[in-house]
């Protein structure tokens, strides 16, 4: 799982196996060590909600899903789900969850959990 997060937007992008994860155990996450200290992030699907939601709680930020589009998304061409979450403050919390796509240029990391982009031409 990545995670990008820009002024008030967080973006997170889940490989073919995290979303399997999400739909199987309602939940997934990861953590980036720091001295001392865990920064989390994680995902997990939610009851009685109707899109995106999130907050950071215990050095953890957390999207939420929609409960019943946890259990369809790894078996459907959507791409990803965004909301923009209005704060208690008035500010706008632009939140994106998406599918990773393997990139079109050369990468070290491995991408083989990746989705297929769709844009990858099959042409020579």
């Amino acid at each position: 799982m990545k995670i990008r997060i820009q002024g008030n937007s967080v973006r997170y992008r889940l490989t073919r196996s995290e979303v399997e994860s999400l739909k199987k155990d309602g939940h997934y996450k990861q953590q980036t060590a720091f001295n001392g200290k865990n920064f989390v992030y994680a995902v997990a699907a939610k009851e009685n909600i109707t899109g995106l939601q999130a907050e950071f709680k215990e050095d953890t930020i957390t999207l939420y899903l929609p409960k019943n589009e946890s259990l369809t998304w790894p078996d459907i061409d959507r791409v990803g789900y965004e909301n923009k979450l209005v704060l208690n403050d008035g500010q706008v919390l632009n939140l994106l969850l998406e599918k990773d796509f393997v990139c079109l240029d050369e990468r070290v990391e491995d991408q083989s959990d990746n989705y297929p982009n769709p844009k990858a031409t099959t042409e020579k």
